[in-house]
């Protein structure tokens, strides 16, 4: 504490030592010298003096320290309410990016089914008319090419509706989405697969089950590529007042508390949708025991 005094203070304790040692010196000749007793006293009163002086010094390097201390926490409360009004601002802003981009997806969705839909099954039907009208062999095997060529181009666009926006999701609820979904990822990826989820879901709004439909295609697509895994488990429940589901699987794992992959985009994609809809998101992994995602959100009728 002595280290942290400022000079005027060392100086004035200086003085006040001098002025001591000099008082006891003079003090032990006052018996063969009495004209010295006006020293002593002059001494006395300089130390006196100086302890004033010291603790004036004192008093106002107290004050100003603690004007420092008051200041930083002024300005520390003043920058934890600045992060965390940008905290806010940019999980809003998050929240509507993606609510923009599941709008445009749905909207590029119909767009796709209606209108190029449409184009193919009118191909479709003028190829089968040209068919039933050639009887050349050549050109009846290069119309039958052409028809697989649609057919393929049918099937693609399927995929990419269904990528867009789950027809399952709209018109049979987040269960059976979830149940199509995992099951047919999962078989083309070679995993196993064992899934739990109740018969209905049809009370569950729409923002939450696109939102927890996308967290299950993120974290099985996060499986598939870096997982190594060799089976997959969903069990998805719901009661009156939450949502609930545990994705996990049996793969090589990773650190948790690593920020690279804590911080890592899918994973930062997934925590804030949950936060958007006020739940819980938690990671368990460690390197060889696999991962486990689980996910609570309010189920708000």
């Amino acid at each position: 504490m002595l280290g942290l005094l400022p000079v005027r203070a060392w100086l004035a304790l200086l003085g006040v030592l001098v002025a001591a040692l000099g008082s006891a010196a003079i003090a032990e000749r006052l018996a063969e010298e009495p004209q010295t007793e006006i020293a002593v006293i002059f001494l006395a009163l300089l130390a006196v003096g100086l302890l004033i002086a010291l603790g004036r010094l004192l008093a106002a390097d107290a004050s100003r320290r603690e004007d420092l201390r008051a200041a930083s926490e002024r300005h520390a409360r003043n920058l934890e309410t600045l992060i965390e009004a940008r905290t806010r601002e940019l999980s809003a802003l998050s929240t509507h990016l993606q609510e923009l981009s599941e709008k445009e997806k749905s909207e590029l969705a119909r767009n796709l089914h209606d209108e190029l839909g449409g184009l193919l099954t009118a191909a479709k039907m003028d190829l089968s008319w040209l068919q039933s009208r050639v009887p050349e062999p050549n050109l009846q095997e290069r119309l039958a090419q052409l028809g697989a060529v649609l057919d393929e181009a049918m099937d693609l666009k399927r995929r990419v509706v269904e990528d867009l926006r789950p027809s399952l999701l709209d018109h049979f609820g987040l269960p059976t989405a979830l149940r199509a979904y995992v099951d047919s990822a999962s078989a083309k990826a070679g995993l196993r697969a064992d899934i739990e989820v109740p018969e209905d879901g049809a009370a569950i709004p729409k923002s939450t089950a696109i939102a927890l439909f996308r967290i299950v295609q993120e974290g099985l697509t996060n499986i598939i590529r870096h997982a190594g895994a060799r089976s997959v488990t969903l069990r998805f429940t719901m009661d009156q007042d939450a949502c609930r589901f545990a994705l996990s699987d049996d793969g090589r794992g990773f650190d948790a508390a690593d920020p690279q992959f804590r911080w890592s985009h899918g994973i930062t994609g997934m925590r804030q949708r949950v936060r958007a809809l006020g739940g819980q998101f938690e990671i368990e992994s460690s390197p060889g025991a696999g991962t486990t995602l689980r996910v609570t959100v309010p189920r708000v009728v």
